[in-house]
């Protein structure tokens, strides 16, 4: 029995080791190469959602469908390590108060992490694999790459991945051609893409890209952003 133990521990070990070697091998590989498929996407076509994506290049994704998702989604992003600490005692505080309406603090770079190489929902376990993935990226990427692949991998309505296929699906135009306006619908939507409509526009996504239009305007004239959205 002792040496059966043994065995299966020797197995388990190795299993793994080479579990580890594989995701790490493939983190770096993924700072030059985008993700072949992302689960969420499998998800999507096994849900009859289809998939829809074009990836493009950082150049091709233009100023203002950074600035805005940026504005949306972490207005810190250039500045942090991954994680907004404020952010997350700030909903922890509001989640203790409103049990029933979780609010979450995830940063760019969580989202990534958890876009690229986990799923979505999901408790503590996943929670914790976002956690090591977010600080690999952060270390092995770059802020560009990050944000790049962010705008190429999130969804953003049923079915739609990435800025490109959000800018073809919604506006008929490329990702570097979208206007402020059209940019900052698409960034309003992606706390919940297939509630919160661009196409129909729906009450939520029509409000809240009037509000991201005015921190976009706020936050273009930091140096840190504009770095980013060249």
């Amino acid at each position: 029995m002792g040496e059966l133990f043994k065995k299966g521990w020797r197995i388990c070990k190795r299993v793994f080791l080479w579990m580890f070697l594989l995701q790490f091998i493939y983190i770096i590989v993924c700072r030059w190469i985008n993700p072949p498929v992302t689960i969420t996407q499998l998800v999507s076509v096994a849900g009859g959602y289809g998939l829809k994506r074009d990836n493009i290049s950082y150049e091709d994704m233009g100023r203002n469908i950074k600035l805005a998702v940026m504005a949306g989604e972490d207005q810190l992003f250039p500045d942090h390590d991954g994680f907004d600490i404020k952010a997350i005692k700030k909903a922890m505080k509001y989640n203790e108060r409103h049990p029933a309406k979780i609010r979450g603090a995830s940063t760019i770079s969580q989202q990534t992490a958890k876009n690229v190489f986990l799923w979505q929902h999901g408790g503590y376990v996943r929670k914790g694999l976002e956690v090591y993935f977010t600080f690999m990226i952060e270390k092995l990427w770059n802020k560009k790459r990050i944000l790049q692949t962010y705008l190429n991998v999130a969804e953003m309505g049923p079915g739609i991945f990435g800025v490109q296929a959000a800018a073809k699906n919604y506006f008929n135009k490329d990702a570097i051609d979208l206007t402020r306006s059209e940019a900052a619908m698409i960034a309003a939507c992606l706390p919940n893409p297939k509630k919160f409509t661009v196409r129909p526009l729906s009450r939520y996504v029509s409000i809240r890209s009037a509000n991201l239009l005015r921190q976009m305007n706020n936050l273009e004239d930091d140096g840190d952003i504009q770095e980013l959205i060249k």
